[in-house]
């Protein structure tokens, strides 16, 4: 590793993962041939306003137009379409506003006209149109409660699309007869475009039963005008064959996988090992966390499965079910999880956060770990088992200043997991 720090190191990498999932990168192979008629570019998440100025940016001379909806601080300006700020994780009366907006924008299209829609994660709350017969508040209520739960992304989402008048296909259904070309950017794991800001623009085989399921399997009370309007199958999403749906063509142009493999390719040129365990790992983030945790530590103590000096990668999206006081946030649980894992094994460095720069609701990206930081925290009178108890990783790394902060970052590929360990 020669002169290079460990925190130096893993900060490198989490910037690299982040920079290899830029639209400005990304978006250019992959934007359409102009259309014998209208252009008409929509889009929701953290990335879709820099996808949009990506887009202008590739066709300088093109008439276009459009509307796409971003998290509050994300807005990247651009010159032709219009680009609307709203809330995420919760979503808020903007994005209603601009859900309703969006799809009257796209009715009355023809069969020469095409519909660009770029989609990245937090669409699903971007896109916060309720279906008819329930409210925002009640949306607002379900998604706290979820969010809360422990339920995986996938889940959570497929009760959204079943809650919603423009998720789950129904955007998609609103541009026919025109062509659409979805450009996406996953931050889901398994990369499935239904589970990315909730498939507005793909169709879904999930049903109004599913997510029925799922409420009742986390215990999420709900209005009884939302469970009529799910029992009654009117929530039910668009299905596959559809004949509402329009011809439609989905590319995948950044993904967790593209971003861990630009991280290890850093490590590599500097001389460090790096080893991807998956792009996709799912569950408790403090479960997750000792797994991984015992992994190092076979590594560090028995050179298996791999040799230090290393890198151990890896991606997806935990959960945390949030019982204390604190403020969540699943790339701080799983580094305090994985603290008390290791113990303070010497030569034993870790940084977790998500590529959006968000752990949960916080303006915060995650954390680094340190062989010292359960020592350094003592000293300071705290406890990382409390802590964990208390679900409140982004206090006790705040007051160790080891909070990882990158602002917003105009991408979001899920989140990064690197662990090095020395020789």
């Amino acid at each position: 590793m020669g002169e290079q720090n460990p925190r130096e190191l893993l900060q490198q990498m989490f910037a690299a993962a982040i920079a290899a999932a830029q639209p400005a990168l990304c978006i250019p192979r992959y934007v359409p041939a102009l259309p014998k008629g209208r252009l008409i570019v929509i889009g929701a998440g953290k990335a879709s306003a820099a996808m949009a100025r990506a887009v202008e940016d590739s066709l300088p001379s093109a008439r276009l137009e459009g509307l796409v909806v971003t998290r509050y601080g994300y807005s990247v300006q651009c010159r032709q379409i219009e680009i609307v700020e709203a809330a995420h994780p919760v979503p808020d009366q903007a994005g209603l506003i601009a859900s309703q907006r969006m799809l009257d924008r796209v009715s009355n299209l023809t069969e020469d006209d095409l519909v660009l829609c770029l989609i990245s994660g937090g669409g699903s709350s971007l896109l916060s149109l309720p279906a008819h017969g329930i409210t925002l508040e009640d949306k607002q209520r379900i998604n706290r409660k979820l969010l809360k739960s422990g339920a995986a992304i996938s889940e959570i989402n497929c009760v959204r699309r079943h809650l919603s008048a423009i998720k789950g296909g129904r955007l998609a259904a609103a541009c026919s007869p025109a062509r659409v070309v979805n450009l996406i950017i996953s931050d889901v794991p398994g990369d499935d475009p239904v589970d990315i800001a909730s498939g507005p623009t793909v169709a879904d085989a999930s049903t109004c039963s599913d997510a029925l399921a799922i409420l009742h399997r986390y215990a999420i009370s709900v209005p009884g005008r939302v469970t009529a309007l799910l029992t009654s199958g009117r929530g039910e999403s668009v299905k596959p064959k559809d004949a509402r749906l329009p011809e439609i063509t989905t590319h995948l142009i950044a993904t967790p996988q593209m971003a861990l493999e630009a991280a290890a390719l850093l490590a590599n040129r500097l001389g460090v090992g790096c080893h991807i365990l998956s792009d996709a790992i799912e569950g408790e983030a403090r479960d997750v966390g000792k797994v991984l945790g015992s992994i190092a530590l076979q590594v560090k103590k028995r050179s298996l499965p791999f040799k230090p000096p290393c890198v151990l990668l890896s991606g997806g999206e935990t959960t945390v079910t949030v019982k204390g006081n604190g403020r969540g946030g699943r790339n701080v649980e799983f580094l305090l999880s994985l603290a008390l894992s290791l113990r303070g094994e010497p030569g034993v460095y870790a940084l977790a956060g998500d590529t959006d720069g968000v752990d949960g609701s916080e303006e915060i990206a995650g954390a680094y770990l340190a062989p010292d930081s359960l020592a350094r925290a003592e000293a300071l009178g705290m406890s990382a088992a409390a802590s964990l108890e208390n679900n409140d990783g982004h206090g006790f790394f705040g007051l160790l200043k080891d909070a990882v902060v990158t602002g917003p970052t105009l991408t979001n590929v899920n989140d990064f997991r690197a662990i090095y360990i020395a020789d």
